[in-house]
């Protein structure tokens, strides 16, 4: 097992150092830093459930030209979409975005690829991300300054033929004091065939500012989704976000949030469905680096088939985060004798006076509640979607924005429906 992993990580790299042209400064050193770390395996604790063996098996070539790949529909959540910009395979599409109607104070706009950031840390697929870095998005709203519409960032995937392509975008969210928005990130790829989509995402909330910030991933299922969020909150920040993990062979959304001032509330949840051979991996940590701070982590998740889940939730409170108030749940729903989940919900506290709980259960659709529904002329499949669409409610609330939540409870019931 460890031969196998170890050539997974070497045929991707070299694919990757192959493609890439001779690179210098920032990009250059990303570059270095990704091919001597490799790709992690699971000897790496962050990594234990979650093997990234088949990365070998394809082949990777450039990605489709953008301006060539017609676009039927944009996704959105919203009944009449506001400011939005839209990426296809990584490139940005400027006839399909738009960045009207935001207030002064409020800048939306594109990242040229090449706009490459530092490579901080040890992560290898932050390091690739600066490396070779795609077109990507940056949202910066300036003090006090309130959007009445979310904005919404929209990337889709298109096919590269024969050849898996490679894309890294950017996202930047910079929300100064007293501001506040909503942000809706949609990932999309149906029958985009094999692609590795490798998004780095750095967001700031300033004191007392407040960002709702949601994803919803829908990626091919033939597609790698990885995805590395950090988020530092200053005092007072309020930052509410979820993701909807539903497409994509295999989805890793890690992120993590530094609690780093007085009475920051942090809301960082999520849910996923997932079916046949499908991976879904949610890791978060949750940094209490002051006192007088709360957070509040639900997530829940549907597997059927021989899909498999992993959720990663770790709260970290430091020896001066006193008075924190810390809340973990993650439950899942077995919807088959193959379905796994790998649950690993951890806290980590050096402070005294402290209130902080967490917990993990895992079981099947009851039966007592199937029958009572069967009992009132409800079809076995209508009673089954009804109880899972129930199950994952208790996630979904999590979302404030009334209109996001219907969208992303939609989502989910189509994939119910389909099963």
């Amino acid at each position: 097992m460890r031969d196998e992993q170890n050539q997974t990580a070497k045929g991707f790299v070299e694919q990757v150092v192959a493609l890439a042209p001779a690179l210098d400064g920032v990009r250059g050193e990303g570059l270095d830093r990704f091919a001597k770390a490799g790709l992690p395996t699971t000897r790496v604790e962050a990594w234990k459930f979650t093997n990234l063996r088949g990365l070998d098996k394809l082949i990777l070539g450039p990605a489709p030209d953008a301006a060539s790949v017609a676009v039927d529909a944009i996704p959105t959540a919203l009944d009449r979409p506001g400011p939005r910009l839209v990426f296809v395979a990584g490139q940005f599409r400027a006839d399909l975005s738009r960045t009207d109607g935001l207030p002064d104070g409020a800048v939306l706009e594109p990242l040229a690829a090449g706009t490459a950031a530092p490579a901080t840390g040890d992560d290898p697929f932050r390091a690739l991300n600066s490396a070779l870095p795609s077109d990507g998005a940056a949202l910066r709203i300036g003090p006090a300054v309130k959007l009445d519409r979310p904005v919404e960032l929209v990337f889709i995937a298109a096919s590269a033929g024969d050849k898996a392509a490679l894309w890294n975008p950017r996202i930047l969210i910079d929300i100064a004091d007293g501001a506040e928005a909503t942000v809706v990130e949609h990932h999309v790829g149906a029958n985009a065939g094999p692609y590795v989509s490798n998004i780095a995402a750095d967001v700031k909330v300033g004191a007392g500012a407040r960002l709702h910030h949601y994803k919803l991933q829908a990626e091919s299922l033939d597609a790698w989704h990885l995805a590395n969020i950090a988020t530092h909150l200053a005092q007072d920040a309020v930052y509410d976000t979820f993701v909807l993990n539903l497409g994509a062979r295999l989805a890793r959304h890690e992120a993590r949030q530094v609690l780093d001032g007085t009475g920051i509330e942090a809301r960082v949840s999520g849910a996923y469905a997932i079916g046949g051979n499908q991976v879904s991996d949610i890791t978060t940590l949750i940094d209490h680096a002051r006192p007088s701070c709360t957070s509040r982590e639900v997530v829940k998740g549907v597997i059927d088939g021989n899909a498999r889940a992993v959720f990663q939730g770790k709260i970290v409170v430091r020896p001066d985060a006193q008075k924190t108030d810390g809340y973990q749940l993650n439950r899942a729903l077995l919807l088959s004798d193959n379905a796994e989940i790998n649950s690993k919900p951890e806290l980590e506290i050096y402070a005294d006076d402290v209130k902080c709980s967490h917990g993990a259960t895992a079981g099947e659709l009851d039966e007592d509640q199937m029958f009572y529904l069967r009992a009132r002329g409800i079809p076995r499949d209508a009673a089954r979607v009804l109880l899972i669409g129930a199950f994952l409610d208790e996630a979904l609330d999590e979302i404030i924005d009334e209109d996001i939540r219907a969208h992303f409870r939609g989502r989910a019931e189509s994939w119910m429906g389909r099963r």
